[in-house]
């Protein structure tokens, strides 16, 4: 089976954790390469439901390696929670779960920073809060850095933080704009306490991540690559600056794991049968119609509130056009159509199969330049709805006609299959290939 990447071909939320458990039984090692505790997902195991933001979804299954690779910002306190609220389900976590010595870490001036930013700002990117960009940003900048790694040494990372925290107090008082809550001001010494203290906890976990997964693969092991977010957030290809600080199509790979791409056997692209978007930036298919219109029904029978903010989820018509984009962009090899059973009770299904610009235009591949797409109107084409109960439905021939026939008009717009299709949260409702 080799090296599989599942990954989100909209922007994020497809339910991409549901695949990542589906398939877990298949391969030996789980990785998570990109992103933080800003990407959320819900995984079902047993009776239980978990509630996941910074963890790999396989760490529920204790016979697998799960690895949170280098890629990955890393904020200790929720590592820790996460971890806490699977033991407490009797799940074991221990040898199963390795941590990148290189991952950076997120301390509290970044989440600060990111609040003071979005505050000040006449146009916020509606970012979690989570400290995910600035840690980025310092990754990136390298003078204000911490690794995981510095954190199991006390004395290096005591001087680092007396190097980094009044600098980034003087950073944050200069970014307040005298509107709301004041700057908040960090102590060094307190900080380096209370992380050395979490380092010690993660101790057990850090390794060299690089290593153990080229041996994973000489040894012939199967590996399983999560993204997070989804392709049209990614921080080069997406609809910047309304995007995440990483690379979540499957282009963060090679950097985020150290896994050189050419050894990536599949790529699965997870959409939703329709589009939803968190945070500000363009969307051409949403459904803003009042409380009372089929946007708003469809984020309740979707249940589309963020898994990480509780924020609701802008709704709209699956956009071919855009998930065409990113399929190519990702290099997707099979579609799993997620969240099918929502459409149901539609009479009328509508799907985005290209854009008229401000100009007149029309555009039948996706723009590159956010402020033109921002001005885009979708072209719709109309399709036929169900009203058919489609949960228990365990084979596509099972489907009603309209709805087989809403799945194949995907496959023809995009040029790909769908090999899955899901019809329910259950891990039964998911029709596998």
């Amino acid at each position: 089976m080799g090296a599989t990447c599942v990954v989100g071909l909209q922007w994020g939320d497809e339910a991409k954790g549901k695949i990542v458990d589906c398939l877990a039984d298949r391969f030996d090692v789980v990785v998570r390469y990109n992103g933080g505790a800003n990407a959320g997902h819900t995984v079902v195991w047993g009776d239980r439901t978990f509630k996941l933001s910074l963890l790999p979804t396989g760490v529920l299954k204790p016979h697998l390696k799960s690895v949170i690779a280098n890629g990955v910002v890393v904020y200790p306190p929720k590592f820790l929670q996460e971890i806490q609220q699977i033991r407490d389900a009797g799940i074991a976590i221990g040898p199963n779960l390795l941590v990148s010595d290189h991952a950076h870490v997120i301390f509290p001036y970044h989440m600060e920073e990111e609040r003071l930013s979005e505050q000040g700002d006449t146009s916020p990117i509606g970012t979690t809060g989570r400290g995910i960009g600035p840690c980025y940003q310092d990754k990136v900048g390298r003078v204000c850095a911490v690794r995981v790694g510095d954190l199991l040494k006390p004395e290096k990372l005591a001087e680092r933080l007396r190097y980094i925290v009044p600098r980034k107090n003087r950073i944050l008082a200069a970014l307040h704009h005298g509107n709301g809550e004041p700057a908040k001001q960090f102590d060094a010494d307190l900080l380096a306490h209370e992380y050395i203290a979490f380092g010690e906890q993660l101790r057990p976990f850090v390794t060299d991540t690089v290593h153990f997964l080229h041996q994973s693969l000489s040894g012939g092991k199967n590996i399983l690559f999560e993204a997070a977010q989804g392709s049209l957030l990614d921080v080069d290809h997406g609809t910047y600056p309304y995007v995440t600080s990483s690379n979540s199509s499957p282009a963060g790979i090679w950097t985020g794991s150290g896994m050189p791409a050419r050894r990536l056997d599949r790529v699965i692209g997870v959409i939703k049968a329709y589009t939803t978007r968190v945070g500000r930036g363009p969307f051409p298919t949403e459904l803003d119609d009042g409380p009372e219109g089929i946007g708003e029904r469809i984020r309740q029978i979707g249940r589309e509130f963020g898994t990480v903010t509780g924020r609701p989820r802008r709704v709209g018509w699956f956009d071919a056009v855009a998930a065409r984009h990113s399929r190519t962009l990702a290099g997707a090899d099979e579609l799993a159509l997620m969240l099918l059973d929502v459409l149901s009770g539609q009479k009328e299904l509508k799907i985005a199969t290209g854009y008229r610009g401000p100009d007149g235009k029309v555009w039948e591949h996706f723009p590159s330049d956010p402020d033109l797409l921002a001005k885009c109107d979708p072209i719709y084409e109309s399709l036929p709805g169900w009203r058919d109960d489609i949960t228990g439905a365990r084979s596509r021939s099972e489907l009603p006609t309209a709805a087989q026939d809403y799945v194949t008009r995907i496959e023809q717009l995009l040029g790909t299959p769908v090999k899955t299709i899901s019809v329910g949260p259950d891990r039964a409702q998911t029709m596998m290939a």
